[in-house]
């Protein structure tokens, strides 16, 4: 659903602002933290994404097909063999 909303663009201490309303919002679900990007005649906000996002999902299923292991297994050096102490 596309609507054109009209809004005054107000000054909010050194910066200036935007009201969005409540309903906007909702529709999107737009909430918390926003990316802004500029385009040529247009400011686009959207969702922040989280660095990392969704790797927890990827690490669990990695584990479940067995794809988690060390591609190399370790190899000891002279000083793990010689110098290291428990």
């Amino acid at each position: 659903m596309s609507s054109v909303l009209k809004a005054r663009i107000i000054k909010i201490g050194n910066s200036r602002g935007i009201r969005i309303p409540k309903a906007c919002l909702e529709q999107i679900g737009l909430e918390g933290e926003v990316e802004l990007t500029v385009r040529p005649d247009r400011l686009v906000v959207r969702p922040a994404h989280r660095a990392r996002e969704g790797w927890e999902d990827e690490f669990r299923h990695m584990a479940e097909q067995g794809d988690d292991r060390l591609l190399d297994e370790p190899a000891p050096t002279k000083w793990d063999r010689t110098d290291w102490e428990w």
